[in-house]
């Protein structure tokens, strides 16, 4: 018998929860209340109650509520429920959670969820579930139910949608996972510039043993990378494309936020890093580019996307930011530089060629890093530079952390 968390306003929709929590029991598990509404009192008499789940983070609720304003409590709550449902998880009290609500309720829930490890059962039934749900969901695989009508009451539509995503959550949680004999598994980061260097690396590291998960350097595939990183699933990291970092100095399309790198330190993992394709920040179609980079050097990757080589204030700044996160892991970290080309279109004769810029990149990487930084001449599609990363990285995980 699983405990499954329904996390929900139970001041006003009481109703929808406790048949929602009927549905779950004819299936033969238990349900546990979690309340995050700031209104009248709960319908529903919780297991955990709101000043439960606003204790933990120090948060004055009486106050929060006394001052009525709907829009600060909702941001308050998607604070405090992520961090007491991560405890609630942690220390093994229930085996999955799902919640239903309108925007208020979508956000404080999915918040929630956001913070929970990839692979634990997590629904979220929501009026906003048909649309852009990115912000929602960020890198986590939260799965959203539109629930067709409004969140208010219950009606022969909703009946029907609630009673199936009782089903849905129960059989996430009754669904068993092999995770006996898998292999370890290593995170890789690929552009379709660095895509030779780093199909080379994988089956070097395959060979070795490993399981190699590769996500494409666009922004959200970084911090799906991070996310999976922190999670504690990783073992090690390669990542050869931190183009994202040149989207984020720039102020480009595809930036993973300033917290990209980030993950490797938190999970205390090792790290083979490569500046690969910081030579190039990335817009959309050639007329979306800002008027502020008029004059640059562009290139028309295919007509929805447009290259803009990076110069080398940029590339200085870009190489000081790479040293920085590689610093701050304690693991077991190598930064290799390929100094004939850092991306497949930067080497000698091609469009993105300028020495001055890879030189002020390089540079910046060695009078900032701490860590172990090797110089290759070679490109970085090279076969020579994808095996020394990946050699680089089974002799990192071989040593202790520090």
């Amino acid at each position: 018998m699983a405990s499954i968390a329904i996390l929900g306003t139970l001041d006003s929709k009481s109703e929808e929860h406790s048949f929602l929590a009927e549905r779950i029991h004819e299936h033969g598990h238990k349900t546990v209340f979690i309340d995050v509404g700031t209104g009248d009192n709960p319908k529903v008499e919780p297991d955990y109650s709101r000043y439960d789940v606003a204790a933990s983070i120090g948060l004055d609720l009486d106050a929060l509520m006394q001052r009525h304003d709907r829009g600060e409590c909702v941001v308050a709550m998607s604070e405090a429920a992520p961090a007491f449902l991560a405890k609630l998880v942690g220390d093994g009290k229930v085996d999955g959670v799902i919640s239903l609500g309108g925007g208020g309720g979508t956000a404080i829930g999915t918040a929630a969820m956001r913070a929970l490890p990839i692979g634990f059962p997590k629904l979220m039934v929501s009026t906003v579930a048909s649309g852009n749900t990115a912000h929602y969901v960020g890198t986590k695989d939260i799965a959203m139910m539109p629930s067709i009508v409004d969140v208010s009451g219950l009606n022969r539509i909703s009946r029907a949608i609630f009673t199936r995503a009782a089903g849905a959550i129960c059989g996430m949680v009754e669904t068993k996972i092999d995770t006996e004999g898998g292999k370890p598994l290593i995170v890789a980061s690929m552009f379709g510039n660095t895509t030779t260097c780093v199909n080379e690396a994988k089956a070097v590291l395959e060979d070795a043993g490993f399981e190699v998960l590769v996500f494409h350097a666009t922004g959200s595939g970084g911090q799906a990378m991070e996310s999976l990183i922190e999670s504690g699933m990783v073992s090690a990291v390669l990542d050869v494309t931190t183009t994202e970092w040149a989207d984020e100095v720039v102020g480009a399309t595809l930036s993973a936020g300033p917290t990209r790198m980030d993950a490797m330190t938190k999970a205390k993992v090792p790290a083979v890093i490569a500046p690969g394709c910081v030579d190039m920040a990335n817009f959309g179609a050639r007329d979306t580019v800002p008027e502020a980079f008029e004059g640059r050097n562009f290139y028309i990757h295919n007509p929805q996307v447009t290259l803009m080589r990076t110069n080398a204030e940029e590339c200085a700044e870009i190489g000081k930011a790479i040293a920085n996160k590689a610093n701050a892991n304690t693991a077991p970290v190598a930064i290799l530089n390929p100094l004939k080309a850092v991306s497949e279109i930067n080497g000698e004769g091609q469009a993105f060629y300028e020495p001055e810029a890879d030189k002020a990149l390089f540079e910046a990487i060695h009078s900032n890093a701490t860590v172990e930084v090797v110089d290759l001449d070679e490109p970085i599609n090279s076969p020579t530079f994808a095996k020394a990363c990946a050699e680089k990285l089974l002799d990192l995980i071989a040593r202790p952390a520090n």
